[in-house]
């Protein structure tokens, strides 16, 4: 594959795979990294990433569920052209599908209720909410411009299984209220919510959820917060476990 310019190579050495991702656009944070975590994918047949990005987490996810088929929906032309690319370079275009399409759609491309695992990073900043990123990647992966909550928990509701399927997110703690009243709306049982702080005494800025369908009188578990960082140099030892596997 001929070296671009425009693209930098990167590593996540605990699972093997080499990422290209724009040297100025949108870049993959610690956040999707964290959801795959908290997903904790093993035995998983069927996986669905909305919005996949460059294909980070469709690319972990397919390392640690060895034998799961994951369909990855990318709304953006070059980026879903970037995310394919990172599939061939880290072989495993048999085993991921990349679809460049709205999230709206996803009915068009796969059964219903079909998949045991559904997780998305949505766009955070609600439509004509903050400032708007000049750069289409940027602005597509924080602000709903398409797709909204509401529409990300509708496809994740009639893609995932019910009762054994799961949906996980990770999200803004901005957007938690409307998370919330959203999930009871789509009949959707918030089953574990973990929240996210950078530092042990900052706030937390995001947060992981998981929601199940066709559960009822579903108990919520509230997890330990996750810590990212004991001071501003050094990350936790969750944290660089989950980077480096050690």
């Amino acid at each position: 594959m001929q070296e671009r310019s425009d693209l930098t190579k990167d590593e996540l050495k605990r699972f093997g795979l080499t990422l290209l991702q724009p040297r100025d656009g949108y870049r993959f944070t610690l956040d999707p990294l964290l959801l795959c975590d908290f997903a904790g994918a093993q035995d998983e047949q069927q996986i669905v990433d909305l919005g996949t990005g460059c294909g980070v987490m469709a690319l972990v996810l397919a390392r640690m569920a060895s034998h799961a088929q994951v369909t990855a929906f990318e709304q953006d032309s070059e980026t879903a052209k970037l995310a394919q690319q990172n599939v061939a370079l880290n072989g495993v275009s048999g085993r991921i599908t990349v679809l460049h399409d709205d999230v709206l759609h996803v009915r068009c491309h796969l059964p219903v209720s079909s998949c045991d695992l559904v997780v998305s990073n949505p766009p955070y900043r609600k439509q004509g909410r903050g400032r708007l990123n000049p750069h289409p990647g940027k602005l597509a992966a924080r602000h709903e411009t398409s797709a909204g909550l509401a529409d990300f928990l509708a496809a994740a509701k009639y893609l995932v299984k019910p009762v054994t399927g799961r949906i996980c997110l990770v999200y803004h703690t901005d957007r938690l209220p409307d998370l919330m009243v959203e999930a009871v709306t789509q009949k959707l049982a918030v089953v574990r919510l973990r929240m996210v702080h950078g530092l042990p005494d900052a706030p937390a800025k995001v947060f992981l959820v998981e929601l199940v369908k066709g559960r009822k009188n579903a108990d919520l578990q509230i997890l330990p917060p996750l810590i990212v960082r004991s001071d501003t140099d050094r990350y936790t030892d969750e944290v660089s476990r989950i980077l480096t596997g050690m």
